[in-house]
């Protein structure tokens, strides 16, 4: 009567086979684990042994092809009745200043910038999903010199009686505003804490153009705003982004093409779901009663839709 065994001395083609998938999924594992993912839980994406700096000495150029970008959208936008927005642009501008020199605490050179740094990684912090992310490191932030133009202003006069009033502008923005982080991406598979994989990102904006819908507070409204539409969510707009990346510990990955594109269609997304910007009118309305009338259009639309 003859045996049977799993494993002899003089192995079989079946064995070979299994011992051979296992040696690769085995050295797989050991590359991952400890050639491109962090193991030790006590490092922190903090302590970035390689943390990202914004690179001002391209600026210049970057800025030099955004125009150039911006004159071939304003090139392709519609002609019609337009009136001067200087002075719009003019009270943007100042606008932005404020809110740039209340970021930095008044102060300017390296310490108005530590503390605008601070206070952007102690935001991104708060909006990080813990679960996927380690905590963000912010290395430094440039939140730029320039603001949004609007050219171009076209009164809508094809509007129903009763309606809002709303003017069209075409907009665009050139500036070098810029962000450098690290921090860690999580794997909590096949247990939790298994593994997490260092990323550094600088990523700058150069131009973002688009066409805008601007609609004055209505005197009846129960709590008037001024409101900034991108006309429709899936309007054409110019996104010039440009992203620099390191993935990896021991072994580091740069510049990988699938991260640029993940972060521009992220942004790109944002935008569109993000497509009403509400400015609240003291004395007339508050945050939260904004932020409840445009719960209510959004549940209202859903309605619709459904």
């Amino acid at each position: 009567m003859g045996s049977a065994y799993i494993f002899t001395l003089q192995p079989t083609f079946t064995q070979g086979l299994i011992l051979g998938q296992a040696s690769i999924l085995f050295l797989l594992f050991l590359i991952l684990k400890y050639l491109f993912f962090d193991t030790d839980p006590e490092r922190s994406s903090r302590k970035a042994s390689y943390p990202p700096k914004i690179d001002f000495d391209s600026s210049e150029e970057d800025v030099t092809a955004a125009r150039f970008n911006l004159d071939s959208f304003e090139a392709t936008k519609r002609e019609g009745d337009s009136e001067s927005s200087e002075w719009l642009n003019v009270f943007v501008q100042q606008v932005l200043n404020a809110y740039r020199a209340k970021l930095r605490d008044g102060l300017s050179g390296p310490d108005g910038d530590e503390i605008a740094r601070r206070r952007v990684e102690e935001f991104a912090n708060k909006m990080r999903p813990a679960g996927l992310l380690d905590y963000i490191k912010v290395h430094s932030v440039s939140l730029g010199s320039s603001a949004p133009r609007l050219s171009n202003a076209r009164i809508r006069r094809d509007l129903s009686p009763g309606s809002d009033p709303e003017i069209d502008y075409d907009m665009s923005y050139v500036d070098t505003v810029a962000i450098s982080i690290s921090t860690s991406v999580l794997f909590n598979y096949p247990f939790p804490s298994f593994a997490r994989l260092p990323v550094s990102l600088t990523i700058s904006l150069s131009l973002f153009a688009a066409p805008v819908r601007l609609t004055p507070p209505h005197p009846h409204s129960p709590h008037p705003t001024i409101t900034f539409t991108l006309p429709s969510p899936h309007s054409d707009f110019t996104l010039d982004i440009k992203t620099t990346s390191l993935m990896g510990s021991r072994a580091k990955l740069e510049d990988v093409p699938k991260v640029h594109e993940l972060i521009q269609n992220q942004i790109r997304r944002v935008i569109m779901d993000k497509g009403t910007w509400k400015v609240v009118l003291p004395g007339l309305s508050s945050v939260s009663q904004v932020k409840e009338d445009m719960k209510m259009e959004r549940e209202l639309a859903d309605e619709t839709f459904s």
